[in-house]
């Protein structure tokens, strides 16, 4: 009987996400390097004010110039379809063509660079604060990929604090995230009941949680001093590679080939769970996309095959080994696999990247599609993470959840108490 792997539930056409309730897609595999911001320089989740813009690009790597259109649709906290009408919240209309792309210059892989911004001329606003998502279609009409995105109004303060987990089972392993919101200048009605938060580390909706209510309050303030409710494994520093010289190895690549693509062979990559943490700067699971040989990096920047090698000796059972990150949402799909090669014996895989600098981890998924960010790279209290809280609110009598304010922080600021 054949194998079902765990990477074959993840590239099904649709799934439902944690919230059980949207409906997702991931992108197959002609579509590539989704870039997706708002007024950060590095790709991650948007979350945006009222009235600031968002850019998606991406690659479509068959060559043909096809037609994509896209739709976007706003969602309550807990990611169903809200109620408002498409007027309410999009001034403008959506469903229309992206317009503006590229094809790639002087490259050995044929693309199409296709870019778009909102506000535009047709989709002239996005209304109301709240959770969004972008769908992308083809000529079809059949969805091509989605991504999600946020919009937030400035009515309430968030402080953000960073400390160790208080329980002596994970002290060494985990970050919990404590903070306040002040709501000097909005009244908040039954915050249990009408208020939701979100706190997310490294941007990765993925592992957010999402079930934390005020403990108590003082004056205008709603105070969240949880533990291990809201306490995140710590992992350890991503591992990186640096492609944007074509031709050239480095401290991350070992060799490079020029075939029918240039190929970049990584260094074979150790087990980091059983040794003493080290201090090593990374950009917590993003990707900047550059080559250092392109004016215009979108369209000349070159596509690599890219080879990873990990050393690890521990029996996984019958889970799978899967590179993550966010070079394609943090998605644990067939391109993200690793294949044992007991002739080496080491894991290896090799998947496409556009030219650039890369974060990455290895991670173990169980049948459920359950990810293990720390069973390879261990967790390791001192790793340095960016933590973002989202405060949701709807008042008595409306119709959606508002997001109401955000607040940030990062764990090189750590307490012990």
């Amino acid at each position: 009987m054949l194998k079902i792997t765990v990477f074959a539930l993840f590239t099904l056409c649709f799934f439902l996400s944690s919230e059980a309730q949207i409906i997702e897609k991931i992108e197959p595999s002609y579509i590539s390097t989704i870039q997706f911001k708002g007024n950060t320089d590095q790709s991650q989740l948007p979350i945006i004010s009222l009235g600031e813009s968002i850019q998606m690009t991406f690659d479509a790597l068959n060559g043909e110039e096809e037609d994509f259109y896209y739709k976007i649709t706003h969602h309550d906290f807990d990611w169903s379809e809200s109620d408002l009408s498409k007027g309410e919240y999009l001034d403008g209309f959506d469903d229309v063509r992206i317009e503006d792309y590229q094809n790639s210059l002087n490259t050995l892989q044929l693309f199409s660079n296709y870019s778009l911004r909102i506000p535009n001329r047709e989709t002239r606003a996005l209304k109301k604060s709240g959770n969004y998502l972008i769908s992308v279609y083809d000529e079809d009409g059949e969805l091509v990929f989605t991504r999600r995105f946020m919009i937030m109004e400035r009515r309430v303060g968030i402080a953000v604090e960073i400390k160790r987990s208080r329980d002596l089972k994970y002290i060494n392993e985990k970050q919990s995230v404590n903070f306040t919101i002040n709501s000097a200048d909005l009244i908040i009605i039954n915050p249990k009941q009408n208020l939701n938060v979100l706190v997310l580390q490294n941007s990765n909706l993925k592992t957010a949680i999402t079930d934390l209510k005020p403990q108590y309050t003082i004056g205008n303030e709603l105070i969240y001093r949880y533990d291990q409710e809201s306490a995140f494994y710590a992992g350890n520093e991503f591992n990186f590679f640096d492609s944007k010289e074509l031709r050239g190895a480095n401290n991350s690549i070992r060799r490079v080939e020029l075939n029918d693509l240039y190929e970049h062979f990584l260094f074979t990559r150790r087990a980091r769970y059983d040794v003493p943490y080290t201090y090593n700067p990374d950009i917590n699971g993003n990707f900047v996309v550059r080559s250092i040989r392109a004016e215009r990096q979108n369209i000349e920047a070159e596509y690599i095959l890219t080879h990873f090698a990990l050393q690890y000796f521990e029996d996984i059972e019958d889970k799978e080994i899967h590179i993550y990150g966010s070079f394609n949402d943090w998605g644990i799909d067939e391109s993200t696999y690793m294949q044992y090669d007991e002739k080496r014996d080491v894991y290896t895989t090799s998947r496409k990247f556009k030219q650039g600098f890369y974060n990455y981890r290895f991670v173990l998924v169980d049948r459920e599609g359950n990810i293990d960010e720390g069973a390879i790279g261990g967790n390791y209290w001192e790793t340095e993470n960016d933590y973002t809280v989202l405060a949701y609110y709807r008042a008595p009598g409306e119709r959606y959840d508002r997001i109401i304010g955000q607040g940030k922080g990062n764990s090189t600021v750590i307490t012990n108490n």
